[in-house]
């Protein structure tokens, strides 16, 4: 991704006297060095709208993804009209006045104020929006705005020309995670492949006797086994191996695999620690049940965070305590197991209630460590967001066999909730029922993502004790 600098001012005004031009430069130089973002400054000074196409014209040859208009004086109207039409995202900014009495030195928050209104006229912010910053270079509040969105871009941006390969299919009944594969490359621009189950699994039986023993061997040392068998081991280091060989003959960022069951049929596993293997050694995001939106939130859990998240259900709001179990029985990582740690086990439904009982299978078994989560998903075809943010906070007994955490203290959209409010809010806007947790609040960065791609963003519904159609709409 690279940012571009445009740096505007009629020449009655004086950022170069007060030093506007070399702050700016220092400290975007520095910021963008830290979020892995390239750097590019105009050298000219555009005043006119030519001037100012001639300056876009050099960000589009620069390959810039995000122009930022830095008011370092009074701006005039048409340099800011001329930003907002083009078809970049882009955001303006303004400093503080360098004195307060006398002559006025800069006048640009004025000028700020005129741009973002300018921009409404020619350009439709509710699908395309554009930032405002105030706030000098130095500023750490304005620096944490311009991380921001830096870090949202990047999510953005690491979508567009995303590949996700879907195998298996969707697993069958959840007709909610059903997506327009068409729509998803229109809205993000992530691609989509599809590979039979049977490829997989030739794959799996292929591998090498010392391949698969070695991979058991740092599986083993990863997490301890109980009461899995060596052969569901092998089994589980074959699929944990196919997969990543897939993903990497296919160009993947993310895989969806329909984990039942077919795989139960042959060659008799369920593949859940494996998909905790991938995303926890190669921060490879495999989304079970093949939900390729599930995928989709994943990427963008790992742009923002750097790991992959834990894609979850919500399986058991505690209304009385006003906590939620968040958990999954299949993937997962293994990084935010509370002190425990994680162990490899026996999924704990595949054979239940069978002679043999529920003996194949791995899955990862952990309880998450206490601490701030964030909850989010990308729904609707990939033109909705949810999210919200919440506590682990672990309680004895700690819930059901799998990935899990209890949750409390909840916010959506930055308002507080109850947990009848989560579940009404979950409800009324038909979420599909994976969820991606990852630790601590980035819950801003995120709605930026959100209303940078244009996503309608999902808020609180009050629980009622009573239907209103209001809720729906």
């Amino acid at each position: 991704m690279k940012l571009g600098l445009i740096r505007a001012s009629l020449p009655s005004y004086f950022p170069e006297k007060h030093g506007v031009w070399v702050a700016a430069e220092t400290a975007l130089t520095a910021l963008c060095a830290d979020e892995g973002v390239a750097f590019y400054m105009h050298a000219d000074v555009p005043m006119d709208a030519r001037e100012t196409e001639d300056a876009l014209a050099a960000c589009r040859a620069q390959g810039v993804d995000f122009v930022l208009l830095l008011h370092g004086g009074f701006t005039m109207g048409d340099v800011a009209r001329t930003v907002a039409a083009s078809e970049f995202r882009c955001g303006f900014w303004s400093v503080p006045e360098p004195v307060r009495t006398g002559d006025v030195q800069l006048n640009n928050f004025v000028s700020l104020n005129m741009s973002m209104s300018i921009a409404r006229q020619v350009r439709d912010l509710s699908a395309r929006p554009a930032q405002w910053y105030h706030g000098a270079p130095e500023s750490a509040a304005l620096q944490d705005r311009l991380r921001c969105t830096l870090q949202a871009l990047k999510a953005a941006q690491s979508l567009k020309g995303a590949r996700i390969g879907v195998i298996g299919g969707l697993a069958m009944t959840f007709y909610n995670m059903e997506v327009s594969t068409s729509e998803l490359r229109a809205r993000l621009g992530v691609d989509v492949a599809h590979h039979d189950m049977h490829e997989l699994t030739g794959r799996m039986a292929a591998l090498p006797a010392d391949l698969v023993a070695a991979e058991v061997a740092q599986m083993t040392r990863a997490a301890e086994i109980s009461g899995v068998s060596e052969d569901q081991m092998a089994l589980t280091a074959r699929a944990a191996l196919a997969l990543a060989e897939m993903a990497e003959a296919g160009g993947y960022a993310a895989l969806a695999v329909s984990d039942w069951p077919a795989l139960q049929d042959n060659p008799g596993m369920h593949p859940g620690a494996a998909f905790t293997w991938l995303e926890e050694r190669r921060n490879l995001p495999v989304a079970s049940e093949g939900d390729v939106l599930g995928a989709v939130t994943q990427l963008v859990a790992t742009s923002v965070t750097g790991r992959v998240g834990y894609l979850l259900d919500m399986t058991e709001p505690d209304l009385e305590a006003g906590q939620l179990l968040m958990w999954h029985g299949g993937g997962g990582p293994l990084y935010l197991a509370d002190e425990a740690g994680a162990q490899w086990i026996n999924h704990p439904m595949i054979g239940r209630g069978t002679e043999a009982g529920p003996v194949y299978g791995a899955i990862s078994d952990l309880v998450f460590r206490d601490g701030p989560v964030t909850v989010f998903r990308v729904a609707r075809h990939a033109s909705a967001f949810f999210g919200m943010t919440a506590q682990v906070s672990g309680r004895d007994p700690s819930g059901f066999t799998g990935c899990r955490g209890w949750l409390d203290s909840f916010e959506i959209d930055g308002q507080q909730a109850g947990l009848e409010d989560v579940v009404a809010s979950v409800m009324a806007h038909g979420l599909e029922h994976h969820f991606v947790l990852v630790p601590g609040n980035v819950a801003g960065i995120l709605t930026e993502f959100a209303s940078w791609t244009a996503m309608d963003i999902l808020g609180r519904v009050p629980m009622r004790g009573h239907l209103d159609r209001r809720d729906f709409t």
